[in-house]
C-alpha cells in the first residue's frame, strides 16, 4: 500500500473537550459581569478557533470593548485548564492504534491555538498521532485547505488521494472539499447526523469502532484497480 494519511479535527472528534471549553469561558465572562453560557449553547460555539468562540460569547462580539482583554484572559485560563475533564470518546485510542497497526500515518488538523492543540495531543496521542497542527502555523484556519498541505509536506504524502479527512463538523466538510480530499464525518462529537447530512457529508458514521473498517472502505472504494 502507499504511504496513506489519516488526519483528524480535535475537538468534537477525537477528545470531548466541551466541559473544559465551557468551564474556562465561563470563569473568565463571570469575572467580566457577562452572561454565562451553557454546555449545549458553547457547542454551537466551537469550530472556526477561540476568537470566534469568544465573540459568540461575549455580548456585542468583537465591538465589546472587554473583548480582547476576555480572549487572551480565556487563553490563558484554557491553557492551565484544558485537560480537567477532556478526555478521548470511547472506542477513540482502539481506534487509532488499529490504523497504526495498519500502516496509515495519522496527523491533527485543528482551529484550536497551536501551544494547546500540541499540548493535548502530548498528553493522549504521544504513540498513535504522528504530527499536529493548530491554529497559528499557517496563515488561515480551517476551512482553507493550507494546514492539510503543510500536513502531508511533514509528512510526505503529496497525493490527495492518498489522504483522508476526519471530522465533527461542515468546517471539517468545507476543508475536505477545499483541500481535494476524501472526508468521514463522525456524529459522536459536536454536531448531530442530520446536520452532518444537511451540509454535505458523504459518509457519517456514529462510533469511534466503525472507523477502522470506513478508513478501509474508503481506500477500497476509490483506488483504481
Amino acid at each position: 500500500m502507499d504511504t496513506r494519511l489519516i488526519i483528524f479535527d480535535l475537538d468534537g472528534t477525537l477528545l470531548n473537550t466541551l466541559e473544559d471549553l465551557t468551564d474556562s469561558l465561563n470563569v473568565v465572562l463571570d469575572a467580566h459581569g457577562m452572561p454565562m453560557h451553557s454546555k449545549q449553547a458553547v457547542k454551537g460555539f466551537v469550530g472556526n478557533g477561540v476568537r470566534k468562540l469568544v465573540e459568540r460569547a461575549v455580548p456585542k462580539g468583537e465591538d465589546n470593548p472587554w473583548f480582547e482583554m476576555v480572549l487572551d484572559e480565556n487563553k490563558a485560563y484554557y491553557r492551565e485548564h484544558m485537560d480537567i475533564k477532556t478526555a478521548p470518546y470511547p472506542g477513540i485510542l482502539r481506534a487509532l492504534k488499529k490504523l497504526k497497526e495498519a500502516g496509515y500515518k495519522t496527523a491533527i488538523a485543528s482551529n484550536k491555538y497551536d501551544t494547546a492543540t500540541q499540548g493535548l495531543r502530548e498528553k493522549f496521542f504521544s504513540d498513535t498521532i504522528d504530527a499536529a497542527l493548530g491554529d497559528g502555523v499557517v496563515a488561515t484556519k480551517k476551512p482553507e485547505p493550507e494546514i492539510i498541505y503543510e500536513l502531508m509536506r511533514r509528512l510526505n504524502v503529496s497525493d490527495p488521494k492518498d489522504v483522508l479527512y476526519v471530522g465533527d463538523s461542515d468546517v471539517d466538510i468545507r476543508t475536505a472539499e477545499n483541500a481535494g480530499i476524501g472526508c468521514i464525518s463522525v456524529s459522536w462529537g459536536f454536531r448531530t447526523a442530520k446536520f452532518l447530512k444537511d451540509h454535505g457529508a458523504d459518509v457519517i458514521i456514529d462510533r469511534a469502532g466503525k472507523l477502522p473498517e470506513a478508513v478501509e472502505m474508503y481506500f477500497q472504494k476509490n483506488t483504481k484497480k
